[in-house]
């Protein structure tokens, strides 16, 4: 039962969010969109979750309950959302963003990845081409008597990357064990919240989603409190969602939203312009939209720029390795040509 404690992946949600806000939008029942989307999905895990989703829904419980009880598998920004929505009265909306969340997220990966494919071929290449000529040129003893034999040095080498190959597939294994697992949850908020450029990506995409949400419970009419601490929760950035809370106590004493997020430093220049120009306009659910969208076009810019990063640093690194591989390869060249000069 270990593997069953992981998040079902974006990859999965993706398909079952779209399916649930068309088939809300269409004024199916929710115990029914459940149980459609626990039919359709065609992970075990995913299928078990929402059919136990709409289980509570029909003995009477909120949709966000239900997803609450599922928090080892959902997400925690897939549950936050659906409780701000039942909360503002505009689940509709949230459940559309939920879909075009995932589907924007998974489009990253999947261009990241695609990004990585290319350098990644060069290095695999180099290992494998690198390895064979400085093995080649090592095993050749011209001091020796015996023959060189070629059919030899390949079962060796053969060996040898069959060897590192099994070693290769024991870490990628433990790696996708703790992941599944969620061991590796901590040390990858970590990496992306502290660590240049995954940082800035992190950052702008966290503001969008805070804007986003925050846009829209003020526009269903929640109490400005309770806007702030659910749009914090949705962030998905424990850091920022620590430091936009703080504002919180200060609205409560009467504080303008300008003067109670002065302190947090979470908030971007062009965020505090927009809430102020909203307070001022008396159009703040506008405003934050703006906000909103601004920081994801923030974001999607410095993913770019994240993923040239990356592919660069990988390009650096197989260039590197191919200046080892060349130099290594000519050094033991020249001491051959040493020992037959006479």
């Amino acid at each position: 039962m270990g593997l069953m404690t992981s998040e079902i992946s974006a990859k999965q949600l993706v398909p079952l969010c779209r399916q649930m806000a068309t088939s809300y939008d269409a004024g199916l029942p929710i115990v029914r969109t459940l149980e459609l989307m626990s039919e359709n999905s065609r992970e075990s895990r995913a299928k078990q979750v929402f059919r136990d989703m709409a289980a509570d829904a029909r003995n009477g419980s909120t949709l966000s309950d239900a997803a609450r009880k599922q928090q080892k598998y959902l997400p925690r920004f897939f549950i936050e959302l659906l409780h701000s929505g039942e909360l503002g009265g505009r689940l509709d909306i949230m459940l559309r963003d939920l879909a075009d969340y995932y589907e924007d997220r998974l489009s990253m990966q999947r261009k990241i990845v695609g990004s990585m494919v290319y350098p990644m071929i060069q290095l695999t290449a180099a290992w494998f081409l690198g390895t064979f000529a400085l093995g080649l040129i090592g095993s050749i003893n011209l001091d020796s008597r015996k023959p060189f034999d070629l059919g030899e040095y390949f079962d060796g080498y053969f060996r040898f990357q069959g060897i590192s190959m099994l070693v290769l597939a024991a870490i990628l294994l433990t790696l996708f064990i703790l992941s599944r697992l969620g061991v590796l949850r901590f040390g990858f908020g970590t990496l992306i919240s502290y660590v240049w450029p995954l940082n800035v990506v992190n950052k702008k995409f966290s503001l969008a989603r805070f804007f986003r949400s925050f846009a829209l419970l003020v526009g269903s009419g929640m109490n400005i409190k309770s806007c702030i601490g659910n749009a914090a929760a949705i962030s998905g950035n424990a850091r920022m969602e620590r430091d936009l809370l703080t504002a919180i106590p200060r609205v409560g004493e009467g504080a303008t939203l300008v003067e109670a997020f002065a302190p947090c430093r979470s908030l971007s220049p062009m965020a505090r312009e927009m809430l102020e120009v909203g307070e001022r306009s008396g159009n703040l659910e506008a405003s934050l939209q703006k906000v909103a969208q601004y920081h994801l076009e923030e974001g999607q810019h410095a993913m770019g720029i994240a993923t040239k990063v990356m592919s660069t640093l990988i390009g650096l690194a197989m260039g590197g390795l191919v200046g080892y591989i060349v130099i290594s390869y000519f050094s033991q060249y020249y001491k051959m040509l040493d020992s037959i000069m006479p």
